[in-house]
């Protein structure tokens, strides 16, 4: 039996876009200061250079990929954090506004609930308590709250730890 690791690849083809590893740092500067710009960082005020050291830093748990377009264009970033706890967390989510409202979104989250599957029973996020766009979003996608984390980002702002269960993962070889 082979055993696949989620969000192993370095690259992954999807239908409306294509995902992979944050290369270097003008394409991490180019996200950090696009995601500064965009809330909810810029309400909490992560300026660039904490989102770009962020997509950069060494660790081996995290995984930032960048959503390409067909022409190449950046339209966004993802960040997974496994192994986490019971299952994968998505960390970083950022879809630029211009790619906003096209599906792509949905596309991200389906690839991120997809790979957990490989390995896990949940899949995990954290959405701002403000961003009700977002939630609502993630709501869509069978993210259920499960709790509020006061103070977590910054002082005076909360936030909504969301899970999703997901079907057992399928072992090859039945039983």
């Amino acid at each position: 039996m082979s055993h696949v690791q989620p969000y192993g690849e370095p690259f992954y083809a999807l239908p409306h876009c294509r995902l992979q590893i944050v290369q270097g740092e003008t394409e991490a500067t180019r996200i950090g200061v696009s995601l500064a710009g965009m809330d909810p960082w810029r309400i909490l005020g992560y300026p660039a250079s904490a989102l770009t050291q962020y997509l950069l830093r060494p660790d081996p748990a995290l995984r930032r990929y960048a959503a390409l377009a067909p022409d190449g264009a950046v339209m966004g970033v993802i960040g997974v954090r496994y192994p986490w706890l019971r299952g994968p967390y998505l960390e970083l989510f950022g879809l630029f506004d211009a790619y906003q409202g096209q599906g792509v979104g949905s596309e991200l989250i389906e690839w991120f609930t997809n790979q957990a599957r490989l390995a896990s029973a949940n899949a995990w996020v954290i959405v701002s308590a403000f961003n009700h766009g977002a939630y609502r979003f993630y709501q869509r996608h069978g993210f259920l709250q499960i709790g509020v984390l006061n103070d977590l980002a910054r002082p005076g702002y909360d936030e909504r730890l969301l899970r999703k269960v997901l079907a057992p993962p399928v072992l090859a070889g039945g039983g």
